[in-house]
């Protein structure tokens, strides 16, 4: 009995120890959860790849990102989507107004990158950056040309980006940037109001 009650406890020990180093101390349960918090301490330098977008000379997504004035709020996208990525440029519309409305412009950008490089030509995000009103003044739409510096992308900023056939499956989120280019955190779509604070936070000169 008693050596049965050893096993036990050492079995649940185990587990208690797995458990804790998988959840990063039971903080998270979901790998979204972890993603979120390993890019808070340690932030994640943006990879150098190639973009292309309307009114936007090509270079590098570093260039864009890290542009020493400008913190950036990021979104991943594809503009056939009609269901996560519609409700992101509703977020990404809200974030615009309220860039608008501050007396003192903001250097606060908002960046849609598109993962579907095959069909998100320039002239389709033209298209698309019109049907979400956007501000080529505070919202770019970009696309990283090749399918090989796509997956470079997803992978650096661990985006889950999934084939179905005909379309995608994906997570959604909101990246905030730093001016150096790096992606500092991810918050959800709900929390974009906690996002666009952030952003505007480090934009004033706060820390991270």
């Amino acid at each position: 009995m008693l050596r049965t009650a050893v096993v036990c406890a050492a079995l649940v020990s185990a587990a208690c120890a797995g458990a804790a180093r998988l959840t990063h101390g039971f903080q998270v349960w979901t790998e979204e959860g972890a993603r979120r918090i390993e890019v808070a301490l340690a932030p994640v330098p943006a990879p150098a790849v190639s973009v292309q977008g309307p009114g936007l000379a090509a270079g590098e997504l570093r260039g864009l990102l890290a542009n020493g004035r400008d913190i950036s709020v990021v979104e991943f996208v594809y503009t056939h989507c009609e269901t996560l990525c519609l409700a992101g440029g509703t977020v990404f519309q809200q974030m615009q107004a309220a860039l608008q409305a501050r007396a003192t412009p903001p250097h606060v950008q908002l960046v849609s990158i598109s993962f579907d490089p095959e069909r998100d030509d320039p002239a389709r995000l033209a298209t698309y950056a019109e049907r979400m009103a956007a501000d080529a003044r505070w919202w770019r739409f970009v696309r990283v040309p090749t399918a090989t510096q796509t997956r470079t992308l997803l992978d650096a900023f661990r985006v889950v980006v999934v084939p179905d056939g005909r379309d995608f499956q994906h997570n959604a989120a909101l990246l905030v940037v730093d001016r150096e280019g790096r992606l500092l955190r991810i918050f959800d779509f709900a929390e974009q109001q906690l996002a666009l604070d952030y952003a505007l936070h480090l934009a004033e000169g706060g820390k991270p």
